[in-house]
């Protein structure tokens, strides 16, 4: 149904009041817990030295009791859990693809703890598995094989929060979400949100440069990091630390592990610059029946909307059935082919309700949206983020899911949905779309009954062919971990990527962190 005008607009959420907030995104801050609730289900993945048999495991050391008497006396044996079912939820990713078989996890707590296990698991030929929250959605925070891993969870102090400047330093297992809520009581933000912000750690974001939902507004974390402190393969710290915006000395080594997913170095403290916290917000979910419509609409509010636009999502109509169905969530407008769901951050309420709803009139009124929703209510807001960050929970409820995280110019954004359709046939159970329209960056899932290889052999590479054709990139956010290593010639040139490998063979001679990950064989 064609409405006009912002009061009709502003309709389904506003006239609900009682409505109950979408439940909360579960929390992955205990992984063995989740391993159990799997176990449990019968849906362990397959092992993946199965599933993908051309990989095969280094020439690293196998795990003693000398090198667990040395950890032990070193951390105490609270903290190195070698339990079969404890370790178990640190050796499966969170969309349940892959499977390890670490049989020991360390917990430290300090740099200087880093530091001495890395020294002896590089003098030994221990290879190492860094591991936040593990939230890694191409299998980068997991073993491959048995690998130790280096949990930093217990690794979240909150160092220090320059309220003037706008600089935060924390341990980098500070949970998101916990950062956010703590420079929040000084009315500044973090500038990075996640789906996942409730598990992910800010070490794990710097060390994948995780996106997220505002980098339209806010940028990337190769602005928003400061300094880094982490440590080498070798057990040597490297300390960049610097709180200054401008630091013009020679080489910025922080970009070196920025992106690098733990194969450089293991990230131990991050500073980071948090803008200060908006006092206005809204939120406005709209329905288009084209692509093109959405392609017109994101013009008009990059004109329209200007300085404080923030973020511009895309939702196509399976993406959002899903989460409807099974979730159990209620519709807040009509059905339609694409939704767009667009926010604001300003710092005067009454100009930003002006220029939005300006805004929402014009393309009501030009027949480029056919229905909607705004609200500037908080638990009204987080109702409507809930139906874009749950996708990926909604998708796990859809059989096995192939994802693909991908950077394409903004026309060519819902292209290859549909190439991927027309590839597929009957052979999956949907092909849909949904993300960060505002920088091209489109989440690819497919879902099928159960993984194949001839399903696979069916997506990959011709997924990544066809994204080179396009000119795009195959991870715009979430990086390359186990999955995509082989595919990055799709994305970088031959020269590049042998420069990329002398700095790993530089800084990891031995090749002991987060090994099979990033960098082709």
């Amino acid at each position: 149904m064609f409405l006009k005008g912002v009061r009709q607009l502003i309709g389904p959420l506003s006239q609900s009041p009682g409505r109950r907030p979408f439940p909360a995104r579960p929390s992955l801050e205990r992984p063995f817990q989740f391993s159990r609730q799997l176990a449990s289900a019968g849906t362990l993945p397959q092992l993946t030295k199965d599933r993908y048999p051309y990989v095969k495991r280094g020439q690293y050391a196998n795990l003693d009791h000398h090198h667990l008497k040395y950890f032990k006396d070193l951390l105490g044996p609270n903290r190195v859990i070698t339990d079969t079912d404890e370790c178990q939820g640190f050796n499966i990713d969170w969309i349940r693809s892959v499977r390890g078989y670490s049989q020991c996890v360390l917990k430290p707590k300090t740099t200087e703890e880093v530091s001495s296990i890395l020294s002896f698991c590089n003098e030994h030929r221990l290879a190492v598995c860094p591991q936040g929250g593990n939230t890694s959605l191409v299998a980068g925070s997991v073993p491959v094989f048995d690998e130790v891993v280096l949990w930093t969870g217990l690794m979240n102090e909150i160092i220090h929060l320059d309220d003037t400047s706008g600089v935060l330093t924390c341990q980098a297992g500070c949970i998101l979400e916990n950062l956010e809520n703590y420079v929040a009581n000084h009315d500044l933000m973090i500038p990075l949100d996640l789906g996942a912000k409730g598990s992910c750690h800010i070490g794990g974001n710097v060390s994948t440069n995780a996106g997220g939902l505002r980098l339209l507004r806010y940028g990337n974390l190769h602005g928003s990091i400061l300094g880094i402190e982490a440590v080498k393969a070798d057990g040597e710290v490297i300390d960049c630390l610097n709180t200054l915006k401008k630091d013009n000395t020679g080489y910025h080594l922080k970009h070196l592990f920025i992106g690098s997913e733990g194969t450089l170095g293991v990230v131990t403290k991050v500073a980071i610059s948090c803008p200060t916290k908006p006092k206005a917000i809204n939120v406005a979910l709209l329905g288009l029946n084209s692509f093109e419509e959405v392609l017109r609409t994101l013009k008009k509010a990059k004109r329209e909307l200007g300085e404080i636009l923030s973020s511009c999502e895309l939702i196509d109509n399976l993406c959002m059935d899903l989460v409807l169905k099974h979730l159990k969530v209620p519709p807040p407008i009509g059905q339609h082919n694409f939704y767009m769901l667009i926010e604001t951050h300003g710092s005067n309420l009454i100009h930003d309700e002006e220029k939005t709803n300006s805004f929402l009139e014009n393309v009501m009124n030009e027949g480029l949206a056919l229905d909607g929703t705004t609200t500037n209510e908080v638990s009204k807001m987080k109702s409507i983020w809930d139906l874009r960050e749950r996708i990926t929970e909604a998708l796990l409820h859809d059989g096995y899911i192939f994802k693909y995280d991908i950077s394409l110019p903004t026309e060519s954004f819902y292209s290859l949905v549909e190439i991927m359709k027309e590839r597929l046939g009957d052979r999956s159970h949907r092909v849909c779309g949904y993300g960060h329209l505002g920088d091209g960056n489109i989440h690819l899932s497919i879902s099928v009954s159960e993984f194949t290889k001839e399903i696979l052999d069916l997506i990959e590479p011709y997924v990544y062919e066809v994204t080179s054709k396009f000119k795009g990139s195959v991870s715009a956010e979430h990086g390359i971990g186990f999955r995509k290593p082989k595919y990055m010639h799709y994305s970088k040139s031959n020269e590049a990527i042998m420069l990329m490998k002398h700095i790993k063979n530089l800084m990891d001679p031995n090749g002991i962190l987060n090994p099979y990950k990033v960098l082709p064989p």
